[in-house]
């Protein structure tokens, strides 16, 4: 009886869809970390011709990536320009300062509920080498990311994690770090201490409170460094 070629004809177009996704894949891996180290800044035009010759790609896992770069707002399609970086205007960032408040207060809520000694200790070791970058605005901003990345595990809320991850990806088209802003430094590393200080005493009440007041901080310095650069 002859073999039929059912099977093997549905192995090969399953390696070959494999093959197109992984392709895709690729193209979004490398144009959403290029956004969010900044390598693509705000307002950068796509062409896809140009990221498929440099990837070595044909142009439809490009065009899959950059539209799935479009659905999560990274990218946006601009009347006469094409597809570019997302550039936040002031409304937008004031709209995601909102959000971090909210969000991140929440989440040292949580963590002065629900976090364990061992990583209230991790945290505070994390606030602590602020003061070695305190002159380094891009190390204390690496730091600075590590420190509420932290905070945000530590309450334990997995929804919440997702939702603040999302956002930090919106946050990255910010531009510059307002650590580079005089005084900034200084005073975040004093909010990171006090915001420590709250969990360790396990105040729920206090650590929002703190925690909301330095991203109203972080605020303030990014509207002071856009005004400077008008």
């Amino acid at each position: 009886m002859a073999k039929s070629k059912t099977t093997p004809d549905a192995s090969s177009a399953k390696r070959l869809g494999q093959s197109a996704h992984s392709r895709s894949e690729q193209a979004y891996r490398y144009v959403r970390q290029a956004i969010l180290s900044g390598e693509l800044a705000p307002g950068t035009r796509l062409r896809e011709i140009e990221l498929a010759g440099l990837l070595g790609l044909s142009r439809t896992p490009v065009r899959e990536a950059l539209g799935r770069l479009e659905s999560e707002g990274l990218v946006v399609n601009e009347s006469g320009r094409g597809l570019v970086v997302t550039e936040l205007d002031q409304s937008m960032i004031s709209e995601l300062y909102v959000m971090r408040e909210v969000l991140e207060g929440t989440a040292a809520r949580l963590a002065a509920r629900h976090a364990s000694d061992v990583e209230i200790s991790a945290l505070r070791e994390i606030a602590d080498r602020d003061a070695q970058w305190i002159d380094q605005p891009e190390l204390l901003a690496a730091n600075n990311r590590f420190f509420h990345e932290t905070l945000y595990r530590c309450a334990h809320n997995r929804y919440l994690l997702k939702t603040l991850n999302s956002l930090q990806e919106s946050l990255s088209l910010l531009g510059p770090t307002t650590l580079a802003v005089p005084g900034r430094a200084q005073s975040s590393s004093r909010e990171h201490q006090e915001m420590v200080a709250a969990l360790e005493q396990r105040d729920p009440d206090l650590a929002e409170q703190i925690t909301r007041e330095h991203i109203r901080a972080a605020y303030k310095a990014r509207l002071t460094r856009m005004l400077r650069s008008v």
